[in-house]
């Protein structure tokens, strides 16, 4: 399996490095968040929309790139061939370049602060950047005890949702927060499901990540729950009448939640199989995420 991977051809190594089809996870919170600033206030800024999408897709090709760094540190990416740290040869060159990306990204929401005459959305955003770092930068490496999740939950739910919605409206929702649930659960399904083909090398590096501590059986049964949750809760938010009931169009992404449960559940513990599921996560994620939106836009006309 091994000696495959090393000879998997170097454009598809170099895709996978730069993992286009992950950076909707930066796209959504902000799509969401602007979404029900809409619905709201009949309003929207296309500059401040377009500025804040910008800079989150920077801002999270800098977490990715400096992960990769800090992975190579420990010696869990041994085996990972797409690493751009393992694929360059170059890890000061890699980290250096992801620096450039959390500079330049920072900067594009210091304009929309400067816009607004309002630090708020800046100061947010600089917290979802620490939680980033803890993730997996030393001293912290929270990621290693597992708390990845937790991390990526808030920061890519209710700060990066509040973010958002008040980079539009400069004030607080009950509404976004509770659309901040939903999008940070199903964002941190996909961190949850890259852990499921690597537990030997994370055991090996001492990586307590969630399916380490679990076990790829009890946690393909966790990834069941959490998935199927997202559903009746947006349901019950409807029930309420704190969304609009045009957001129930979410549930057409049901056929990718089934497929990334059954998928997980028929191979959870054969590596070769289930590496794939976090890109079935990412589906889930982009087709939920992007239909809540709409939903709240339809709701704003």
């Amino acid at each position: 399996m091994t000696t495959k991977q090393i000879y998997r051809p170097k454009s598809k190594l170099w895709m996978a490095a730069i993992k286009p089809p992950m950076y909707s996870v930066a796209i959504m919170p902000i799509w969401v968040g602007s979404s029900v600033a809409f619905a709201e206030t009949k309003s929207f800024n296309v500059a401040i929309f377009s500025t804040f999408v910008a800079a989150a897709i920077l801002i999270l090709a800098w977490e990715n790139i400096s992960n990769d760094v800090f992975d190579s540190e420990t010696g869990i990416d041994i085996n990972k061939h797409h690493s751009l740290v393992n694929l360059t040869g170059k890890k000061s060159l890699v980290f250096w370049l992801g620096n450039s990306c959390l500079i330049a990204g920072l900067l594009g929401i210091l304009a929309i602060a400067i816009w607004q005459q309002d630090p708020t959305v800046i100061g947010i955003i600089l917290l979802c950047c620490a939680l980033g770092y803890m993730y997996q930068g030393p001293p912290f490496r929270l990621g290693y005890q597992g708390l990845g999740e937790i991390l990526c939950f808030f920061a890519f739910g209710p700060l990066g949702i509040t973010a958002a919605y008040y980079s539009q409206t400069k004030t607080w929702s009950f509404t976004s927060l509770a659309a901040s649930v939903i999008v940070g659960i199903v964002t941190t399904l996909i961190l949850f499901c890259s852990h499921f083909h690597q537990v030997k090398d994370d055991i090996a590096a001492g990586k307590r990540s969630p399916i380490v501590r679990l076990g790829t059986a009890t946690g393909a049964k966790v990834l069941t729950w959490f998935t199927a949750s997202i559903y009746p809760l947006n349901l019950l938010f409807v029930v309420l009448g704190i969304f609009p009931l045009w957001t129930l169009l979410s549930w057409l992404s049901l056929p990718y939640a089934y497929k990334l449960c059954r998928h997980v559940q028929e191979n959870h513990n054969q590596p070769e199989k289930v590496s794939n599921c976090k890109f079935i996560a990412v589906a889930v994620h982009f087709w939920s995420c992007l239909l809540l939106g709409v939903g709240f836009v339809i709701a704003g006309f």
